[in-house]
């Protein structure tokens, strides 16, 4: 499993992780803060290799947005460390993933894995691709065991979803989510699905976990929006 420390302050930390040597981790690109004896290499976002790699990582880059490459760190000798920041700022999570226990990441919510650990595209049915604005067509799940770590914007939340209680988020909030659960994609209100001034949720059903964030990124970029000068300004 995934040697690491959370540290900084409780509203903007980040990941120290220990690596031994020849010891391999994936990172989301452009995450490093830091490191130590360790040894970064590029590499196509997919398991696939040659050609049929490449199409794979086009693929995935054009249907959810990812990020055509991903980082391999490994480390390259004694007390090799390395620090990690997400973009944002917020709480950081550690999900274990095992054959019986896999999870569904929107997008963003990846910061790194084990090596033992990797993220494939899941084909979505048409109604939750049409409105589903961080996924499209597809949406990442978790594979294999071992540690996968999630960032989110303001801190994060575990919701509890059964048969008897299932639960309505707004999509801008969902960070992960069991990947046994039911869920659809609805606009929220009204004759236009937005006079009450939300957008999208998802409906979860069934039994097992949601991780939402407490802020929406979209919701703050609107707050500031009036305060940058437009492009017509002088």
């Amino acid at each position: 499993m995934m040697k690491y420390q959370i540290i900084g302050d409780t509203d903007c930390p980040l990941i120290q992780i220990a690596l031994d040597q020849g010891e391999v981790v994936r990172i989301e690109r452009g995450c490093m803060a830091y490191m130590s004896n360790v040894t970064l290499e590029g590499k196509m976002n997919t398991s696939k290799k040659g050609i049929s790699g490449m199409f794979s990582a086009i693929g995935r880059s054009i249907t959810s947005g990812e990020s055509f490459f991903i980082t391999e760190a490994t480390g390259a000798g004694a007390d090799a460390k390395l620090g990690i920041a997400p973009a944002v700022p917020g709480k950081i999570v550690c999900l274990h993933v095992t054959n019986g226990q896999q999870y569904r990441l929107n997008t963003g919510a990846f910061l790194a894995c084990d090596h033992s650990v990797e993220y494939v595209m899941k084909r979505q049915e048409i109604g939750k691709a049409f409105f589903g604005g961080t996924g499209g067509l597809f949406v990442m799940e978790t594979q294999g065991d071992g540690d996968v770590l999630i960032a989110c914007f303001g801190d994060i939340l575990e919701l509890d979803v059964t048969p008897s209680s299932p639960i309505t988020i707004d999509n801008e909030h969902v960070v992960a989510w069991d990947a046994s659960l039911d869920y659809s994609i609805r606009v929220a209100s009204g004759t236009f699905g937005f006079t009450s001034g939300e957008g999208l949720v998802n409906e979860f059903k069934g039994n097992g976990k949601v991780y939402i964030q407490t802020r929406n990124i979209h919701n703050l970029a609107d707050a500031l929006r009036p305060f940058f000068p437009s492009s017509s300004s002088n």
